[in-house]
Parts: C-alpha cells; structure tokens; sequence
C-alpha cells in the first residue's frame, strides 16, 4: 500500500529502512513518547519491527512516512493502525514524527489518508488514540484530526518509561469521520445545496 499527500509518500517498511528507523525513532524524545518499542532501541529491533509488520499484515496498518525533498525521499516518521492492547481495547491510531520534523504538521497530515483507508476500505466503525499527560502536543494532533477525547485517562503500559503512565483517551467514529470530510448528507440537507 502506497500512499502520497501534497508533501509526503507513505509505504511499509522495507529491510533497507531499518537504518533510518532505528536513527530517528530510536532517539530517547520520540521513544518516550510511544507505548512498545524498547529504549534503547537499536538496529536489531528496528528490523524486527520491519519483519513484524510484513508478518502482521494485512491485519496491521503500519506506513513509514517520507517527506518529499528535492534530493529524494527523507524518512520522518511513521503512522498506523491495529488492534490495540487489551487494556484500551479497539482498533488504535498511532504514529511518530522524528524529532528534527517536530512542529510541521507531519502526523496530520499522514494520518489523513490513513484515516480514510480505515474507514472507506476497512469499514471500521470507530478508532480510538491515546496520548500521555505529558505529551500534550499528540493530543492537538489527535483534535485536529476529528478524535475526541472520551473523558478517561487510563494507565497504559510504556516500555520505553518501564511504568505504566496516564494515557489521555480519544476516538474517533466513522460517523463523525464522515461529516468532518463531507462523505455524508446531513438530514434536511439536499446534495445540491
């Protein structure tokens, strides 16, 4: 599965981007962050997690994300979807933006058509997110996507902290997915208005 947006080009993870991977998510301010990969995270577990996806799909959404540069692709990040942890439940969103592309509207813009694959092409009826206290910044992310937050902060399991940390919760249904990008006629609203 490819993808591409007006700045990026999103596709699975080949072996050849364990480098890369391992560099930029194995930073110690992205990993903090995310819920299941090791700190420290070094080559070795970024090609695991390259053969875990391959194994996983198709029941596993995982893209790296590559912004688009005059001098080839850069890889900056990456954004998915599977069934979350049995604590949360659902099917969860999830990316990460390499530290140096912090602040530059990354994640929304490729969660965007990731969005729109789980909910044309795989009929989800809701996603859900998560983000901890400490990382407020997600949180907008999640917001400006649609997601809403669902009133429970729940301790989530961090690998990368060793403790459970307060995950600030959100979902996001098709419904509202739906009216947000205009798949859906409202009642009383004709289709030619």
């Amino acid at each position: 599965m490819f993808m591409i947006t007006p700045r990026l080009f999103l596709r699975p993870l080949w072996p050849e981007d364990a480098e890369s991977l391992a560099t930029r998510m194995g930073r110690r301010e992205v990993l903090w962050n995310l819920g299941t990969p090791p700190c420290p995270y070094g080559i070795e577990d970024a090609r695991a997690k390259v053969a875990g996806d391959w194994a996983d799909w198709p029941l596993k959404v995982s893209l790296a994300i590559f912004m688009r540069t005059p001098s080839g692709p850069e890889h900056v990040g990456g954004v998915g979807f599977s069934a979350a942890p049995t604590a949360k439940g659902g099917i969860e969103l999830g990316y990460w933006i390499a530290k140096d592309w912090w602040g530059q509207g990354i994640a929304v813009e490729a969660a965007l058509p990731v969005l729109e694959h789980a909910f044309l092409a795989w009929r989800l009826p809701r996603l859900c997110a998560g983000h901890y206290e400490d990382n407020p910044a997600s949180g907008r992310v999640l917001e400006k996507l649609g997601f809403v937050p669902t009133g429970e902060v729940i301790l989530y399991d961090s690998v990368p902290r060793q403790r459970k940390e307060r995950s600030v919760e959100y979902e996001l249904s098709r419904e509202r997915w739906e009216d947000l990008r205009g798949f859906r006629c409202r009642p009383g609203v004709s289709e030619a208005a």
